[in-house]
């Protein structure tokens, strides 16, 4: 190893997402390129590097560092530069002359122990002031610290992100503990901290180190949806992943218990383990929904029947016999189920039931786990739908850092009537949260395909309700005429009972293009997108009206390939097109994309109002407006009305979305959908999982691949069996609400 000190005179290229840089770069002695990782780099800035040269085959010889330490400037002119070069905020060169003109060879003293002296500075007032301060202490503490994670493999990514977790604390931090860095910074995995964990000499039974590979388990099986895991699956599990002996696995389950990070349950004769917040949301879920069929609901005062007639009379519509009883039967309980698939009269049995609700002075509220869900009852309905969070007034504090839902056990919604529709969608930690907040003696509507993927988060409470019996069900199993003209209505109930559908008929809106190689599927694929589908059918107004579904990320008709060539085609590089990199993914200006994770703190604004509000969640779609490049923001709208601004390191909550995975698609409708027909893993290519993507399509449906593996999928009926305890539970109550 080498080490060169020198300049930054040139930056070639620098990526935000990983700090990948190549720079030129001056020492006394030589002018070299030099290429490796630097979160922060400014031309003008000075550096102690360590690396090794190497000749690349195209640029020639190189100087690829593996360490750096950045070294501040002592002399005027030094400082000065460094300060014009715009490394911290607040500070441009006029202002970099006046404060070296004032200081001197004291001036960046002053900017890190006496920042309000800076005041005496002409245009400086007190929030510039704590401004400049604040970004010189975050880049000189920050350097030192990445310099030191960057010896135990820490990228400049996740350095800092854990510079704000932990901010000076960070070595400290990780040093005591290395595993707390899987629970408090997203994207560090166990195995990852393991690798720190030994640079640092910890022992492979450390209580630290067996604690969290335990819990590391757990949350793999969480992550797949499940909110429990039978406990001899966890041990073997554990053991695999550990390397510890089954003994030290079990001790250390044992004192998790004690210590209530984790529960163990009997569940019908075989011992589970549960994350705790799981393990009693389970069980509040189950009082609650006992505590609201017991509840003295406003009455009705009326015939429901002639109220029935009424609203069929005034809205000019005729409900079925299976429709009318699920308005009476829903309107009858306190809580209830009402699940059927497409075409089948959903909506217009939450329209009837709203009216009459409203005829009988019970204040209804309707809401949704998505936004764009929430946006189409809207419109279908018109009635006003907002999401669960809305309703529930989710709520993040800065100064507390707690983030809420300000609706609660402590302050319940005041609606006498709740309908919740897509509730398919709905985890267990979400529908827990709702039944919380909604009082007793209120009505409490469940609308759903129980058919469709189940939620992204764990549970399966839709299905658990159902599977229960527990809560009065109406399945609706007739399609309505109108619905019949649609062969996307009618091809989803032959698949979903194992039939293989209809396609290519003449003013039809189901269509196959058989294509067998991979290839010429994608190329097909961008043909649809890029014009040909826009130009046939009018209920197509722009690239975004398309969405393309598959069911996997990787591979040749993956979202991540999909993606890239897409957005080649329909959002090219050009001129006065803003653009980031961050990773291995390019944003730019009119990209459509995807949050892919909870993020509750984030703050969104509705522009040329005073609204805002918190969080933007995993699914939310939306369209780049802005790239600021010079304050490093990037803005998205969702739901053409939520700004949000995303810094750099925000940006890996953002992905490319001109295609989206069918378990991201849910709760969503558009008015056409594309879908690759190869083939996939067999726990990917199901039926259900078929049935929802092509569900997800309001006016044309197009599969482009091979019809083999269309039946193939159709075929497979492997159903996603989630390990859920709240159907088992509910199952076990007795007539006095007894033994949950």
């Amino acid at each position: 190893m080498e080490i060169l000190t020198g300049e930054i005179t040139e930056i070639i290229y620098h990526n935000e997402g990983n700090g990948f840089t190549v720079a030129i770069f001056e020492t006394d002695k030589q002018v070299i390129t030099v290429t490796g990782n630097l979160a922060y780099v400014n031309p003008g800035a000075v550096y102690e590097l360590e690396g090794k040269y190497k000749t690349h085959q195209k640029y020639g010889e190189q100087f690829a560092f593996y360490s750096f330490a950045e070294i501040l400037p002592e002399d005027i002119s030094g400082i000065q530069a460094f300060l014009s070069s715009g490394a911290i905020n607040g500070i441009g060169p006029k202002m970099a002359e006046q404060l070296v003109a004032k200081y001197g060879e004291n001036t960046l003293n002053v900017l890190e122990n006496n920042h309000m002296d800076l005041l005496k500075i002409r245009g400086i007032g007190a929030k510039t002031a704590e401004k400049i301060h604040n970004s010189y202490v975050i880049r000189k503490e920050f350097a030192d610290i990445a310099f030191e994670l960057e010896k135990w493999g820490i990228t400049t990514t996740y350095a800092l992100k854990i510079y704000k977790e932990y901010e000076s604390n960070a070595v400290k931090i990780i040093k005591e503990n290395p595993y707390r860095l899987v629970e408090d910074i997203y994207g560090i995995s166990f195995h990852k901290a393991d690798e720190i964990a030994q640079k640092l000499g910890v022992s492979r039974e450390s209580e630290y180190r067996v604690k969290s590979g335990i819990l590391y388990c757990l949350n793999q099986y969480i992550g797949s949806g499940n909110t429990y895991v039978i406990k001899e699956v966890l041990l073997d599990k554990a053991v695999e992943v550990l390397d510890v002996s089954g003994e030290i696995i079990e001790e250390n389950i044992i004192a998790l218990a004690f210590d209530g990070t984790i529960q163990v349950d009997d569940l019908e004769g075989a011992y589970v383990v549960y994350i705790s917040s799981y393990y009693y949301a389970e069980k509040r879920v189950c009082n609650n929904l006992i505590r609201l069929k017991d509840g003295v609901v406003k009455p009705i005062n009326y015939d429901l029947d002639n109220l029935i007639a009424k609203v069929q009379m005034e809205a000019n519509i005729s409900l079925s016999e299976e429709q009318k009883k699920a308005v009476k039967s829903s309107l009858r309980s306190n809580v209830s189920v009402i699940t059927g698939g497409p075409g089948t009269g959903k909506t217009t049995i939450i329209n009837t039931i709203i009216k009459i609700a409203t005829i009988c002075d019970i204040t209804p509220a309707i809401a949704a786990p998505t936004g764009r869900a929430a946006k189409r009852i809207t419109e279908t309905s018109g009635y006003e739908a907002s999401t669960i969070h809305r309703l529930l007034e989710y709520h993040y504090s800065n100064d507390s850092g707690e983030a809420k839902f300000l609706k609660n056990k402590d302050s319940m919604l005041g609606q006498d009537l709740i309908i919740v529709d897509e509730a398919s969608m709905i985890d267990l930690m979400l529908m827990n949260s709702l039944l919380e907040a909604i009082s007793t003696g209120a009505r409490l509507i469940l609308v759903g395909d129980s058919n469709q993927l189940p939620s992204v988060g764990a549970g399966n409470v839709l299905r658990d309700l159902i599977f229960s019996e527990f809560i009065p069900t109406i399945k609706l199993n007739e399609i309505f005429r109108q619905a019949k003209e649609s062969l996307i209505v009618v091809n989803a109930h032959l698949i979903n009972k194992g039939e293989y559908p209809s396609f290519n008929e003449r003013d039809k809106d189901f269509f196959l293009i058989n294509i067998d190689n991979e290839k010429d599927m994608l190329d097909k694929i961008i043909e649809l997108v890029s014009g040909r589908i826009e130009n046939y059918y009018d209920f197509v107004n722009s690239p975004s009206d398309i969405q393309v579904l598959t069911p996997s990320r990787k591979g040749t008709l993956g979202i991540l390939n999909l993606n890239k060539r897409l957005q080649e085609v329909l959002n090219p590089k050009k001129a006065g097109r803003n653009e980031k990199l961050y990773g291995d993914k390019i944003f730019r200006v009119g990209d459509k994309v995807m949050q892919i994770r909870n993020d509750y703190q984030i703050k969104w604004r509705k522009e040329g109002s005073l609204v805002t509000g918190d969080g933007i969640f995993n699914g939310d779609m939306g369209i780049i407006k802005e790239i600021d490049k010079e304050n490093d923001i990037t803005t998205v709208i969702f739901d053409d009305e939520k700004y949000v601004s995303y810094e750099s390191s925000q940006l890996d909550l953002l992905e490319l979305a001109y295609a989206i995975t069918v378990h991201k698609s849910q709760g969503s409708e558009f008015p056409a959908v594309i879908m690759p027909m190869t083939w996939f893993p067999p726990m990917l290519a199901t039926r259900n999982l078929f049935y929802t993507g092509i569900t997800r399509g309001k006016n044309l449906v197009t599969i482009v691949g091979s019809e083999k593996r269309m039946k193939a999928m159709i075929d497979n009926n492997r159903i996603e069996n989630r390990c859920s305890g709240l159907g088992i539970r509910l199952k076990k109550i007795d007539l006095m609400g007894l033994n949950i």
